[in-house]
């Protein structure tokens, strides 16, 4: 019996259907999958997941989700200039409390920021679909399994003191 239940929870760790954003801005703001829809679509043939030292771990394809720029476009961040902005970053939490951290500098200065994505759907390796569950990634990443979070939960915006 508790095995089952180990299984079980193993199986729907990584599932989310919403991600809370929170943190050193204005307001906290949760989106769901539905409010996705209103962002633009993006759809990706197929990334290759390499770890931390550059072996293939697999390929994710069919991926379809918006930039998650696009997505922290309309949050306020808690500051009196822009100048300070350059002080922000971002961890990243998955269900399983899996972490990843990006600087706001990262995403709005760098050509990575038109690269990382909040995915809705993709087919892993195992031509499992994952449909309605939040991942992300960053495409152009050379360990792109480093910064891949599925069952992405929670947004943290903070500032370097």
């Amino acid at each position: 019996m508790l095995l089952f239940c180990v299984t079980s929870y193993a199986a729907t760790a990584q599932e989310s259907k919403q991600v809370t954003i929170e943190g050193k801005i204005a307001k906290p703001t949760t989106i769901t999958l539905d409010d996705l829809k209103n962002f633009k679509s993006v759809t990706i043939d197929s990334v290759v997941v390499y770890n931390h030292l550059q072996q293939r771990k697999g390929a994710v394809k069919n991926l379809r989700g918006v930039l998650l720029k696009d997505l922290l476009a309309g949050i306020e961040f808690s500051t009196s200039s822009p100048k300070l902005l350059s002080e922000f970053y971002l961890t990243c939490i998955a269900n399983d409390n899996y972490k990843v951290v990006y600087s706001w500098n990262e995403l709005f200065n760098t050509d990575t920021g038109n690269h990382t994505y909040v995915v809705t759907d993709y087919t892993n390796d195992a031509a499992k679909e994952v449909k309605g569950s939040l991942s992300l990634i960053t495409t152009t990443d050379k360990a792109t399994g480093r910064r891949f979070v599925k069952g992405l939960s929670k947004i943290v915006i903070q500032q370097v003191n």
